[in-house]
């Protein structure tokens, strides 16, 4: 697996957590929000699918690579834990597309509801308040646009599976990395060489335009309100939507309306859009998270953000962040 590269030792109470029902759900929980469940080329071309459980494992790899420290890597393994399905989808369900962090609140709630979660951090003497909240820690999560351990490990896992990239390719950029204090004294993983940076940073701009495409937006609304009429319809139920995506999706096939739903999700290959809503089929107007990183990188007089210093890379960061996503866009 390409998540092997992030650590040369893993320890064993982190491959004791992944194991847990509450981790191993998300083996059931797409990284890609229920996007690759239409028929879009990028999605349907992917390696293999990448599971937030996988995304889990690495960021949690990532950490302790570069912390060793046991809780903080622990706290990144459980970052996802109370994910749902179809994940940033129920964002937008919640009228959160804008932040996407409405599905976040949980985290707790589901390390405490895990017997066997529980059971292994008394025995390792872990208090939850230490591993709930990833956000206290800043190789785990920091503010955008600096670069992360999740940040980090969703970039080079969409790089993997679906841009194709090699594992050398991935593992050349991670290992330029290094720890620094940026410009407000916060240790944050930084490039050593802007090279590294630039290909990490044209990997990083091809996925935030994918994650605000027509594509990714209409999809995720789609799938929102696919959920929304299923739950209205008592198809399922809110507490459904902490169990799996194969769970959920059974359930949307056995009636009639979801079904006749859920198969034209599945058949849309292509979207358009207008200038005005098209009132003959399903149409949204629909804005996104523009995610991006600006990573640090050393040079000979300290570290910079890279729009500092390369002038280009600044243009394309800026051309992404003015993105009109004001239109009107249906199935094609």
């Amino acid at each position: 697996m390409y998540t092997d590269i992030y650590t040369n030792h893993t320890p064993g109470l982190l491959e004791e957590l992944a194991l847990t029902p509450a981790m191993q759900r998300l083996d059931d929980i797409s990284m890609h929000c229920g996007c690759d469940r239409a028929g879009f080329a990028i999605y349907r071309n992917a390696a293999v699918p990448y599971s937030r459980l996988t995304h889990s494992i690495g960021v949690a790899k990532i950490v302790w690579n570069f912390t060793r420290d046991i809780k903080q890597a622990v706290a990144g393994l459980f970052h996802d834990i109370a994910t749902p399905v179809f994940a940033h989808s129920i964002d937008f369900l919640n009228g959160d597309y804008m932040e996407q962090e409405s599905t976040e609140d949980d985290t707790a709630a589901f390390i405490l509801g895990s017997e066997e979660i529980m059971r292994i951090l008394a025995k390792h003497k872990i208090k939850v308040e230490e591993v709930s909240d990833y956000h206290l820690y800043p190789i785990a999560d920091n503010e955008t646009p600096m670069l992360s351990a999740d940040r980090l490990e969703y970039t080079l896992g969409d790089g993997y599976f679906l841009h194709h990239l090699s594992i050398k390719q991935i593992s050349d950029m991670y290992q330029d990395l290094v720890i620094v204090k940026n410009e407000i004294g916060m240790d944050e993983l930084c490039f050593s060489s802007l090279e590294q940076a630039r290909r990490f940073m044209k990997l990083c701009l091809r996925n935030s335009y994918l994650f605000v495409s027509d594509e990714d937006r209409f999809s995720m609304q789609y799938m929102a309100d696919l959920v929304r009429y299923a739950l209205e319809e008592g198809v399922i139920g809110m507490a459904d939507l902490g169990t799996t995506e194969s769970a959920v999706i059974a359930k949307i096939e056995q009636n009639p309306g979801t079904l006749e739903r859920w198969r034209q999700y599945g058949r849309i290959s292509a979207v358009l859009y207008g200038g005005e809503q098209r009132m003959d089929r399903y149409c949204v107007n629909i804005a996104a998270k523009k995610r991006y990183i600006n990573p640090l990188v050393c040079t000979k007089s300290g570290c910079a953000r890279i729009s500092e210093i390369d002038k280009e890379i600044s243009g394309q960061i800026r051309d992404f962040l003015d993105l009109d996503l004001d239109k009107w866009i249906y199935a094609g």
